[in-house]
């Protein structure tokens, strides 16, 4: 190519179609002094080797462009710089605290909060370790030697590119993998450093005076943090540092792809629970702490829509306890209709599943209506008619404990499975065109409701038995007899359904759907998270984070069709089928 000819670049760019490969987009923070946006070379060096766009985000702290950075983003860095303002640690500021840099303190704490809020990955250096751990609450020293005692030098006067001490890396952790090793030797320029991780980290690398030297996520998410300035070292040629950066632009990759998979598809959660919240006065759309799933939360996960149940804890079975839940059913359905209209122009309720489409291309979030425990109809049949006619889709026939419909899973074993009014419930449920659900239901429920029912059942939210011996959970002879009769179960992200000893996470998760779908099919499992119904596991804790468990399933190999029939496509399917009979 003639140099200095752009005219001939640009003619041999645009000689075949297309004209590039699209590479995940990592947003640098850029630093800022004397009104001026800087960023050293060595930053967008490593990104571009390492496969990925560099992007330099600068000093500002208008929110709408923040969250729109967000929406474009694949990926953060959080650069090196000046001292972070101990006031925002609650702290007053000691003699030996260096330059501070306003401008760039508000930004990137908030930044960090809600990039992590997203499952966007982040990578913080130097004083970006130490901005994720003041942002997600963690302390920080404000000088090592004065606070720490620190032995070592930590501001080298040599090249940045060279080595002047060694770390010692954490045997198991996420940054060994990355650099195949449990010591490194690595550059240094700092004062500050990390205290104490932040809640949902651990230390991963100590320098030989005892500092922390980096930290890294374990509830599961794309977030790690080093003290030294991996970036520099490319500039004098040493590639060592180039597996963090390869590492950041992969998981960047991942969360990109989960991203743009989900607008394309639907993705509906089968079961939440956050109408029991009610009598604590949530906000639905506010970002509240007490409720698993609100507008915010289900936006920063990419979920379209939930089905969200009013529950009714199994109760005494007189004509006043069966009319007392009733009421409160009717009631929960109301407050969920007025939680809707309240913020009508960003979520609606469906009530089929031409609606979620339609909401979907709205842009609008959508909520569906479901019962769970038919203690709601009492004794009354023409009650699951008026429910329907009130948009409920499905019906969870009983809850822990039997009822007058059926047995449940901890039950008594009262009637054998079906009761003679279960039986008539569940063609009248066939005729009105609600969905029968059978999570919570015994085994003899579940197979007789599988003869009685002419469309097919469902189960919202339950696990694999082979996994997790629960009597909740489905045994793989009741996953094949669901396959079979065309319905489909929902895995269950309540810890003790997926893992019997606790402690479990997105990965256990992962586990059943894979174990569930080799037994029953790909056409006959979704996902029913249970969320804020004691549902919510590590990497999968909220509808902020369903986004984690689609970037797991994709590393396992599942296809877009097949993921689109995980979301809610299997269990749509089934819905068309009960309310077009």
């Amino acid at each position: 190519m003639t140099k200095y000819n752009i005219e001939e670049e640009y003619t041999l760019l645009h000689s075949s179609f297309p004209i590039y490969k699209r590479r995940p987009i990592v947003g640098i923070t850029g630093n800022y002094d004397s009104g001026k946006c800087t960023l050293l070379e060595g930053y967008y060096r490593s990104v571009l080797e390492a496969g990925g766009t560099p992007i330099v985000i600068p000093a500002f702290e208008d929110t709408d462009a923040m969250v729109s950075l967000l929406d474009h983003v694949d990926a953060l860095i959080l650069s090196g710089g000046g001292d972070i303002n101990p006031l925002y640690l609650g702290e007053e500021p000691i003699r030996e605290l260096s330059s501070i840099n306003p401008a760039r303190d508000n930004q990137e704490l908030l930044l960090v909060r809600l990039a992590a809020n997203r499952q966007i990955p982040i990578l913080g250096i130097c004083r970006g370790i130490q901005v994720m751990t003041a942002a997600l609450g963690g302390k920080l020293y404000q000088d090592i030697y004065k606070e720490a005692g620190a032995t070592l030098k930590h501001s080298q006067d040599t090249e940045r590119h060279t080595a002047t001490h060694s770390v010692r890396i954490a045997s198991s952790s996420k940054l060994s993998k990355i650099f195949g090793a449990t010591n490194l030797y690595v550059n240094s320029f700092h004062h500050q450093a990390v205290r104490e991780a932040a809640p949902g980290f651990a230390v991963t690398a100590v320098s030989p005076d005892g500092l922390i030297e980096a930290v890294e996520s374990i509830h599961g998410k794309s977030m790690l943090g080093v003290q030294w300035h991996p970036e520099c070292m490319i500039l004098g040629g040493d590639r060592t540092m180039i597996p963090l950066f390869e590492w950041i632009v992969g998981e960047a990759r991942s969360y990109a792809e989960a991203r743009e998979l989900h607008k394309r598809i639907l993705t509906l959660d089968t079961h939440c629970d956050t109408p029991m919240k009610f009598d604590q006065q949530i906000r639905f759309d506010s970002r509240d702490p007490r409720i698993l799933v609100d507008l915010h939360k289900m936006t920063e996960g990419c979920l379209d829509a939930t089905i969200m149940v009013a529950y009714l804890r199994q109760l005494e079975r007189d004509k006043s306890s069966l009319e007392a839940a009733f009421a409160k059913a009717e009631h929960l359905l109301t407050e969920i209709e007025n939680m809707v209209a309240h913020s009508a122009d960003s979520v609606g309720i469906a009530y089929t599943p031409d609606d979620l489409c339609r909401l979907k291309h709205e842009g609008r979030r959508a909520l569906m209506l479901g019962i769970e425990n038919g203690y709601a109809i009492g004794d009354d049949i023409s009650r699951i008619e008026h429910f329907r006619r009130r948009g409920v889709v499905y019906m969870t026939l009983c809850h822990n404990g039997d009822n007058d419909l059926c047995d449940s899973a901890r039950g008594n074993g009262e009637h054998g499975g079906l009761s003679v009014l279960g039986r008539e419930a569940i063609r009248e449920m066939n005729r009105v065109g609600m969905m029968v659900d059978l999570s919570h239901a015994a085994e003899s429920s579940f197979y007789q409701a599988i003869e009685v029912s002419s469309t097919p059942i469902v189960c919202s939210h339950s696990s694999a038995r082979a996994l997790c011996d629960h009597p909740r959970n489905l045994t793989d002879d009741q996953l094949r007899a669901l396959a079979a009769s065309g319905g489909v179960a929902q895995v269950c992200l309540y810890d003790g359904f997926l893992r019997q000893e606790g402690g479990a996470t997105v990965d256990d998760a992962v586990r059943h759907i894979l174990h569930m779908v080799n037994i029953a099919g790909i056409d006959h499992v979704g996902i029913g998270t249970d969320f804020d119904g004691d549902g919510g596991i590590i990497g999968c804790a909220d509808a902020s984070e369903v986004i984690n468990l689609t970037r797991r399933l994709l590393a396992e190999g599942f296809a877009e069709e097949d993921l689109a029939k995980l979301w809610g496509g299997n269990f749509l399917r089934v819905m068309r089928i009960v309310q077009n009979q």
